[in-house]
């Protein structure tokens, strides 16, 4: 059997793309206010140093940093969270040669972008993060190999430039990942949580390999290695749901994909996540998403 990283299988999933927008320099006293991105937005600070603030968080960034923001917020960059704001639209409506100014002279130097996904990456991988990751840029090492290499794409003018910068963004964005879920004090929630415990990861992979497999608490706890009831404990525990409620709900989520992208019988997509009957099937499907699969298919499309 094939065991499918479990990220792996989500962000593909999910459509994850990234996209790489126009860089920031700033200098003197400044303030830039920008509204709530769509996806998740990203920037790198090249050099100097400034504030990022989101509600009621604020963060000092310097040179090396990187953050994520994973919710459509408001946010403010910033040499003085008490200067006024300026809004970011008019900034990089002028920018030229892929940079945006503000302020007086080029103190600080940012580039970043955003990431998109498919309509259910809140539920399934965005609200189970923080939402602002930061990584300082004495921690980055393992990202700077993509934040090099985004940055000499988007100086050449070779072909499809734009296009490798956009698929190394995706890059990155794994890479802030591994780095968020390998800290100690990681603050994440679900099935991401799991992927930091070796017992729940072991049965999350397992149910990812082969989610149509007939799977059972007994038999995911042999492919963790452990007993029954210490698999069912420590699953619930960590990712806060029991172990064949996880499987049932990632059934449905790949069943809802394909659901809303293609045209396939009821019947067959029932059977590619493990269920005989398409009458079994959709009892599930409603019970998790609350319409039938055809009424989820047609309201997709509408």
């Amino acid at each position: 059997m094939i065991v499918q990283d479990p990220l792996e299988g989500v962000l593909t999933l999910l459509d994850a793309r990234g996209h790489v927008s126009a860089g920031l320099t700033a200098g003197g006293r400044w303030a830039v206010a920008f509204a709530a991105p769509d996806g998740v937005k990203f920037n790198v600070v090249r050099e100097g140093q400034c504030w990022l603030r989101v509600g009621d968080e604020t963060v000092r960034l310097t040179a090396g940093d990187c953050y994520l923001l994973t919710r459509p917020v408001p946010y403010v960059l910033a040499s003085d969270l008490a200067a006024p704001a300026v809004p970011a639209g008019p900034v990089f409506a002028a920018a030229a040669d892929g940079m945006a100014h503000t302020g007086e002279g080029a103190d600080v130097v940012l580039v970043g972008g955003r990431f998109s996904f498919g309509d259910r990456a809140g539920a399934v991988l965005l609200d189970a993060l923080p939402p602002v990751i930061h990584v300082p840029g004495d921690q980055a090492d393992a990202l700077r190999w993509a934040l090099d290499e985004i940055g000499s794409e988007l100086r050449s003018p070779a072909l499809g430039a734009a296009l490798v910068a956009e698929h190394l963004a995706v890059v990155l964005f794994v890479r802030i990942l591994r780095w968020h879920l390998g800290r100690a004090d990681a603050a994440v929630t679900g099935w991401l949580a799991g992927l930091t415990d070796p017992v729940v990861a072991a049965a999350l992979r397992a149910v990812h390999a082969a989610p149509a497999a007939p799977w059972t608490v007994a038999s995911l706890a042999d492919a963790a290695s452990v007993s029954r009831s210490t698999l069912a404990e420590r699953f619930t525990a960590v990712v806060g749901r029991a172990p064949l409620e996880y499987l049932t709900g990632w059934r449905m989520e790949l069943a809802s994909n394909r659901l809303r992208r293609g045209d396939e019988p009821v019947a067959v997509i029932a059977r590619s996540v493990g269920y005989g009957s398409e009458t079994a099937f959709s009892t599930a499907f409603k019970r998790v998403v609350g319409v039938s699969p055809r009424e989820y298919r047609r309201g997709a499309r509408a």
